[in-house]
C-alpha cells in the first residue's frame, strides 16, 4: 500500500513575530537550522519513507509561491491551498479526500511543518511501526511524546494498560485533555498515564474519511462534493465554495476525541513544537552566561537571553531573560515570562490598521 504524507503548513506564527509576518510565517523561515526552512526539515525527515510526488502540502494559498519556492519537488497539483482558515480536521478531511482521489486507498500521514526533531532516525522508525498498524488495521494512530516534565504548553492525551494483539507499545487512548495548568500538569506526570499530544497522525484514508462521514456527516459531505469537482474546470472555484461551508473544527475535537478506534505510540525523538521564540532558546547552544545569540551582537553582564540580530548590532547591557528580535523595521523586547503574550502584538497592529508590519 502507498505511503503518502499530508503536511500542514498554513499558520501565522504570530508568536516569532516580528521574524515571523504574514507574507512569511515561521514555517518559511529558518529558525531551527540556519541552513534550511522549518519545512523543508519536515520534508526532509521523512523522504526516507515517502517520495516526494507523494507527499502533500496544505496551506494558505497565500503562500503557494513560497511553497513552490522552497519545495520544486512536490508537485504543484499537490499543493492544496485552502481559501481561509477553518482548523485542522477540513484541512486534514481535504488531504485525506485528495489522496483517496489521486491513489484510492493509501495511508496517510498527517505532520504539521513547524516541528523541531533532533533524532529523525527515530522518528523513522516509530513511524515506520505507525504505517504498519495503519496497513493492517482500521485503527487511528496518533504519536504521544514522553513528557519530560509537567509543560502546561501541551495538550495531553491518556492511554490505558490495554494494547494491540500484535503491537504490544500501541496504547488504546483514554482521552484527550487539552493544556493544563501547572498542578494538573504535575499530577498527569506523576501519573505515568500521560503523554504530551505532538498533533501527528498516521492512518488509512479510508479510516480517516469513514470516522469523518460519521463524527461529522456535513464536513463529509462537502468533501465529497470537492472530490467530485477534482480535475474539473470547475475544481477552483467549487473548492472555495465548499471548503467556506465546512465546520471549523480541529481534529481532536471534531473526530479524535470521540473516535472508538485510536490507539497512541509512546515516542522520543527530540521533539519540540517550536510554539514560541523560548524554543530557539531550548534548540541552540548557549554561551557562558546562557545567552542564546544569532547575528550581529554583543553582550556585557546579561544572562539568559535570546538575541536574534537584524541589519545592525545589538549592544545587551545588565539584562536577564529578555528575548530580543530586531528586524528592518521592527524591533521586539519581552521578557520570557511574556513570551506566550507577543502574539498579541499582531492582534494590536491589526486593530491599528498598520498592516505593513503584520
Amino acid at each position: 500500500m502507498k505511503t503518502t504524507a499530508l503536511i500542514m503548513a498554513g499558520g501565522r506564527g504570530e508568536r516569532f513575530w516580528p521574524k515571523s509576518r504574514k507574507q512569511t510565517p515561521k514555517q518559511f523561515l529558518c529558525l531551527t537550522d540556519p541552513e534550511k526552512t522549518m519545512i523543508q526539515s519536515t520534508v526532509e525527515r521523512i523522504l526516507p519513507l515517502v517520495a516526494a510526488e507523494d507527499i502533500f502540502i496544505a496551506t494558505n494559498r497565500d503562500y503557494k509561491a513560497l511553497v513552490r519556492e522552497q519545495l520544486p519537488e512536490i508537485p504543484e497539483e499537490n499543493i492544496l491551498c485552502e481559501p481561509m482558515a477553518r482548523n485542522t480536521a477540513p484541512c486534514i478531511g481535504w488531504g485525506a479526500t485528495a489522496i483517496r482521489k489521486k491513489y484510492g486507498e493509501a495511508v496517510m500521514l498527517v505532520l504539521p511543518s513547524d516541528h523541531m526533531i533532533t533524532q529523525p532516525e527515530l522518528f523513522r522508525n516509530i513511524l515506520r511501526k505507525a504505517v504498519n498498524i495503519a496497513e493492517t488495521t482500521d485503527a487511528l494512530v496518533t504519536l504521544g511524546i514522553a513528557p519530560t516534565g509537567p509543560d502546561t504548553g501541551y495538550g495531553y492525551i491518556q492511554y490505558t494498560s490495554g494494547t494491540m494483539e500484535k503491537y504490544a507499545d500501541a496504547f488504546r487512548v483514554k482521552r484527550f485533555v487539552e493544556k493544563p495548568d501547572l498542578e494538573t500538569a504535575k499530577t498527569y506526570v506523576k501519573s505515568g498515564e500521560y503523554l504530551w499530544n505532538s498533533g501527528m497522525f498516521i492512518w488509512k484514508t479510508s479510516a480517516i474519511l469513514r470516522e469523518t462521514e460519521e463524527l461529522l456527516p456535513e464536513n463529509y459531505a462537502l468533501l465529497t462534493q470537492m472530490e467530485e469537482a477534482m480535475g474539473t474546470p470547475e475544481e477552483e472555484k467549487r473548492i472555495e465554495e465548499l471548503f467556506g461551508k465546512m465546520k471549523a473544527i480541529s481534529i481532536d475535537y471534531g473526530v479524535m476525541e470521540q473516535a472508538k478506534d485510536v490507539y497512541v505510540l509512546p515516542s522520543s525523538f527530540g521533539w519540540d513544537d517550536v510554539g514560541s521564540w523560548l524554543a530557539v532558546e531550548r534548540m541552540s547552544t548557549a554561551d557562558t552566561e546562557g545567552n542564546v545569540i544569532r547575528g550581529d551582537a554583543v553582550t556585557v553582564s546579561s544572562r539568559r537571553c535570546i538575541v536574534q540580530g537584524g541589519d545592525r548590532l545589538i549592544a545587551a547591557v545588565g539584562l536577564e531573560d529578555i528575548i530580543i528580535v530586531d528586524t528592518k523595521d521592527a524591533l521586539l523586547v519581552c521578557s520570557k515570562d511574556h513570551a506566550g503574550e507577543i502574539r498579541k502584538v499582531p492582534e494590536i497592529l491589526r486593530t491599528g490598521n498598520r498592516t505593513e508590519l503584520l
